[in-house]
């Protein structure tokens, strides 16, 4: 295919033969899976299963986020005709990426929804697969860590946030988008001495021995530095990477639950997620995007921006 064919092709995330190669389908038109992957619910020879997760039952402030991912699918059909800037490679035409559509779940029963997503994820992991997962709000992380864990054992968390999410919390059964963090770490799955959270700007004086890069230490000694400090924390441990939306300061991202003033740059995010290739990575998310509160779509854009580079992540690590 050719930039040409975008007179005849349409809804390529259903009629696409492959499950590689770019698409260059009109960006206005058609059906919006996540860069126009084919849609299936087949998981055979996929390598990266891209899933979203429309749940936003857990939020302390503005709701909304249950519409993140159709909204990040939208804004990344503008990435599906390029290899990804910054990337020696195309993640695209190099690797089996599927779209395997969203989580079903019953939106009235939120105590059975942690164990629905932990099943979810069990499955792209069952069949071979690393699951990059779309939100939602930043709960989900929790239900697919565990799933994650029971493969890899207990993961190095690499977070991007404004806020901890480890204030305590010892009620597993409660769903929290503030606290899902403290029942990882308490609970195993995450090793606290091996993660790191980037761009905290809000009060928690219990960061349970999770290193932190505050927001402005980013600022002062830039994104190299932030990478090399990384990579120090996490070595070559099994690595889940979460990207709260809210890590970027609202001017970048306003369409979010939480927005906190003085956080990163979109710029700054790019070359820390750029500058993270070859750690060990399994799995990975980006969550908290409300676009009923993202006016100009420029939350979305970001969303799925940082979905990309994760992907690439995810593609890195099979080159090895």
């Amino acid at each position: 295919m050719a930039l040409e064919d975008a007179k005849t092709v349409v809804d390529d995330a259903f009629t696409r033969a492959s499950l590689r190669g770019a698409s260059f389908e009109n960006t206005f038109g058609g059906a919006t899976s996540f860069l126009r992957r084919r849609y299936t619910k087949d998981l055979t020879g996929a390598q990266i299963a891209v899933t979203g997760v429309p749940f936003d039952q857990a939020v302390t402030n503005r709701p909304g986020t249950r519409l993140g991912p159709r909204a990040i699918r939208e804004a990344s059909t503008l990435m599906a005709f390029d290899r990804p800037y910054g990337w020696d490679f195309n993640v695209m035409e190099d690797c089996d990426i599927v779209d395997y559509g969203d989580l079903a779940f019953d939106y009235a029963n939120i105590p059975a929804f942690p164990d629905k997503l932990t099943d979810h994820i069990r499955t792209i992991l069952a069949a071979g697969a690393m699951p990059l997962v779309l939100g939602g709000d930043h709960y989900i992380s929790f239900p697919v860590l565990r799933a994650l864990a029971e493969t890899h054992g207990p993961l190095s968390l690499v977070h991007f946030d404004a806020h901890s999410d480890t204030w305590p919390d010892d009620d597993m059964s409660r769903v929290d988008h503030g606290t899902m963090f403290y029942k990882a770490v308490k609970s195993g799955i995450v090793d606290p001495a091996r993660s790191v959270q980037i761009g905290i700007r809000t009060t928690n004086d219990d960061t349970l021995g999770v290193p932190t890069i505050d927001a402005p230490e980013v600022h002062r000694i830039g994104p190299e530095a932030v990478v090399e400090r990384v990579r120090e924390i996490v070595g070559d441990h099994p690595v889940y990477l979460t990207f709260d939306i809210d890590g970027l300061d609202p001017a970048y991202a306003p369409g979010t639950g939480t927005p906190v003033w003085g956080g990163l740059t979109s710029a700054q995010a790019a070359a820390m997620l750029r500058g993270l290739a070859g750690i060990n990575i399994k799995g990975g998310d980006v969550v908290e995007v409300s676009p009923p509160f993202d006016t100009t779509g420029a939350t979305a854009i970001a969303g799925a921006h940082v979905a990309v580079e994760i992907l690439c992540l995810l593609g890195w690590t099979l080159r090895k």
